[in-house]
């Protein structure tokens, strides 16, 4: 009899609190290596808050979370090494390239050998013809873009893609796609928020459904399939 995965991702009963908001109020997840698992609901749902708890980003007010089987809150250093995190605004530098980018990333790393891989995003990105313009002139879209290149390019254990398809054109979410296909392929654990249901869908296995920074449902993602998934996630949002 074979031992079960054990989840790359545990989460029991987080709260995070910013001064009097509750922005994440007991959400519980288990995320597996090998899959991809959806965080869907409105904004301000609670989406991004978790991610940036599992990213070491934001610490918890309370609750387990564990990465890797890293506690954040004892050890956000080691979360951060294992993770490939794209969050859902910023974290770009306006007046540096998209090679300087991630040159930084693969010093910061030690990454060896980075530059093939690197040339390699930014072409199924369709980023080679500005890796050298900065990225003040950058759409919302070609900032997404790079965003997810940047998280994934260590080849991360732990893959946190939030918000990836916001701004994003057809070439863009088809690269994306692969980003978390091949992410998958070689053992990683993805987790992706967004609240575009159909994405998601095509995307990932499992979806979890937060709703005023609670968890509502945990599902396979094909139950949101379609014209009866829709109308099933309507109902969990009311």
């Amino acid at each position: 009899m074979s031992t079960p995965p054990r989840p790359a991702v545990e989460v029991r009963d987080l709260h995070v609190r910013f001064g009097e908001i509750e922005a994440v109020t007991g959400v519980a997840l288990e995320a597996y290596p090998g899959r991809a698992t959806a965080l869907l609901g409105r904004n301000g749902a609670g989406k991004s808050t978790t991610m940036r708890v599992l990213a070491g980003v934001v610490p918890p007010t309370s609750g387990t979370v564990l990465v890797a089987g890293h506690d954040v809150r004892r050890d956000p250093l080691a979360v951060k090494r294992v993770v490939g995190y794209c969050p859902d605004v910023g974290g770009l530098v306006p007046r540096a390239t998209p090679w300087e980018h991630l040159q930084l990333s693969a010093t910061l790393r030690r990454l060896p050998d980075w530059e093939p891989r690197a040339r390699e995003l930014l072409e199924r990105f369709e980023l080679g013809d500005v890796a050298h313009r900065v990225t003040a002139g950058f759409s919302h879209g070609m900032g997404r873009r790079l965003s997810v290149i940047l998280a994934a390019f260590h080849e991360p254990e732990v893959l946190l893609l939030d918000e990836p398809f916001d701004g994003v054109d057809p070439i863009g979410v088809e690269a994306t796609f692969d980003v978390v296909a091949d992410a998958r392929a070689r053992g990683a654990c993805v987790l992706l928020s967004t609240h575009l249901r159909e994405l998601a869908v095509q995307v990932c296995s499992s979806a979890l459904v937060l709703r005023g920074g609670a968890r509502v449902a945990d599902l396979a993602a094909d139950e949101l399939a379609g014209e009866a998934g829709g109308d099933a996630y309507r109902a969990l949002l009311d």
